[in-house]
C-alpha cells in the first residue's frame, strides 16, 4: 500500500524551530520529486518547498526562503523540512506529496500521492 506519513508538527513559539518528516511506505521515494505544502484555515493549499529526485535540486516559496530547508534521506525513504525562525503566519497543516517524475514543483496539481498532514502552530 502506497503511503506518505508526516510527523513532527506541534506548537512552537515565534522564533522557534521544528523539523517535519515525510516517511514513505509501499514505494521508493528516491525516484519521486517531493514537495511540502501547507494550508491555513480559510486559505488555499500552497507550495512551500520541493526537492527533485534526479539531482536533489531544491525550491522554496519566497515566504520561507532562508528559514526552511528541505532535504532527503534515501536510505530512510524519508524527506525532511527543517523550519527555523518560525512566525505566526507559518501556522497551518503541512502536507508532503510525491510526484512520479524526477522533478518537482510548488503546484498542487503536479503530485500523485499525498500524506494526511501534520499541524504546525506558531504562537506565544
Amino acid at each position: 500500500q502506497v503511503q506518505l506519513v508526516e510527523s513532527g508538527g506541534g506548537l512552537v513559539q515565534p522564533g522557534g524551530s521544528l523539523r517535519l518528516s515525510c516517511a514513505a511506505s509501499g514505494f521508493t521515494l528516491d525516484y519521486y520529486g517531493v514537495g511540502w505544502f501547507r494550508q491555513a484555515p480559510g486559505k488555499e493549499r500552497e507550495g512551500v518547498s520541493c526537492i527533485t529526485s534526479n539531482d536533489g535540486s531544491t525550491y522554496y516559496a519566497d515566504s520561507v526562503k532562508g528559514r526552511f530547508t528541505i532535504s532527503r534521506d534515501n536510505a530512510k525513504n524519508t524527506v525532511y523540512l527543517q523550519m527555523n525562525s518560525l512566525k505566526p503566519e507559518d501556522t497551518a497543516v503541512y502536507y508532503c506529496a510525491a510526484d512520479g517524475s524526477n522533478y518537482c514543483s510548488l503546484y498542487v496539481n503536479s503530485y500523485d500521492y499525498w500524506g494526511q498532514g501534520t499541524q504546525v502552530t506558531v504562537s506565544s
